[in-house]
């Protein structure tokens, strides 16, 4: 199997930690280097982190520079290095890790090319050209990679974990206080008007709970306080409340051009039933009504949420359907991954062609 040197978040409870170890579980060597680890002052001071944030951390690559000069000069040799986000990283960073003479794969699953997030990404950009295979996840940032000088770009659904995501033998073993009627996990965004939304269908009677970060930042917040259930979930907690709950709402983020989210795939893989925005991504993915069900406004989502709540076999059928059907489209971390190393496998096999 293959040694990687893994250039990612070690933090256990990010999913890039949970990629390297879905690779770790394909039996592969990999090293993980976290490139926050050596920005973490500049990252925990809210000034200097905005600074760099809105100057695509330029200031920042002499240091990311010399950190990835160690790491070749420690590793000494690579099957493949493994990108994760890549943000920090500039194109002299790339040359840098292209003197291992391995392949060097991006996995971004952002919109860099979107350009919600400002200039955050101009490294990153910038740096395309030296990536051996990058891994997308929106069909629209292909062609967009591609015009940057992006050599081979692939497209991946977004994907569960195969270990953390797996739901509860028994819905028993669930904390009480991760049970609810219609969940929504996620934070408040400023522009993305996910409270307007939620506050919406509590005025048309649907029982929500809230779980997730900056809530207390939403204009509507005197109102949704209520209905509040805790800040930012994880691990097994996270579980806990997709498959606690009897229904589990997607709002997707339009700033990121985003037609399904990992709520997508971890909500049915954790034994929850997926209630979402109506898309063409959605629709490929399950069939509507039967292994999902979809809404295009408040008012149709509060009508399907009142349906089910009040039809517990139509619910259960669903919601076992779904499962069902996350399984056989195979986005598990373990599933992309392996995917992904086999397109890199199949490109250097073209480079080699004589």
């Amino acid at each position: 199997m293959a040694k990687i040197i893994y250039i990612g978040e070690s933090n256990q409870g990010s999913n890039a930690y949970l990629r390297a170890m879905s690779l770790l579980r394909l039996g592969h060597e990999v090293v993980i280097h976290d490139p926050k680890a050596i920005v973490h002052k500049e990252f925990n001071s809210p000034f200097l982190s905005a600074i760099h944030f809105r100057s695509g951390y330029r200031l920042l690559q002499p240091k990311m520079q010399k950190w990835v000069s160690k790491i070749v000069e420690e590793e000494k040799y690579a099957d493949i290095v493994w990108v994760n986000s890549g943000e920090l990283l500039g194109k002299q960073c790339l040359k840098k890790l292209q003197s291992l003479q391995c392949p060097i794969v991006l996995y971004n699953n952002d919109d860099p090319t979107g350009g919600r997030d400002g200039r955050r990404f101009d490294m990153l950009l910038k740096a395309l050209p030296y990536y051996t295979l990058c891994a997308v996840l929106r069909e629209i940032n292909k062609e967009e990679y591609k015009a940057l000088g992006a050599k081979k770009v692939i497209r991946v659904l977004m994907s569960y974990d195969e270990v953390i995501h797996k739901p509860f033998s028994r819905i028993e073993d669930i904390d009480p206080k991760y049970r609810s009627e219609v969940a929504f996990i996620g934070t408040w965004m400023r522009h993305e008007k996910r409270d307007e939304f939620l506050l919406e269908l509590i005025r048309q009677g649907v029982p929500v709970s809230i779980w997730g970060g900056r809530w207390s930042k939403s204009p509507h917040w005197k109102q949704l306080e209520p209905y509040y259930r805790g800040g930012a979930l994880g691990g097994r907690n996270y579980v806990a409340a997709l498959q606690g709950a009897k229904i589990c709402l997607g709002l997707l983020s339009k700033g990121n051009r985003d037609l399904h989210t990992r709520r997508s795939v971890e909500v049915p893989y954790a034994g929850g039933l997926l209630c979402a925005e109506r898309t063409s991504e959605h629709q490929e993915m399950y069939q509507e009504g039967v292994e999902a069900v979809f809404w295009s406004d408040a008012t149709e989502c509060a009508a399907i949420c009142k349906k089910l709540l009040a039809d517990d076999n139509l619910r259960e059928k669903i919601r076992l359907a779904g499962m069902q059907k996350v399984r056989a489209l195979e986005v598990g971390n373990e599933d992309i991954c392996r995917k992904i190393l086999e397109a890199v496998a199949e490109e250097q096999v073209i480079l080699q062609k004589p």
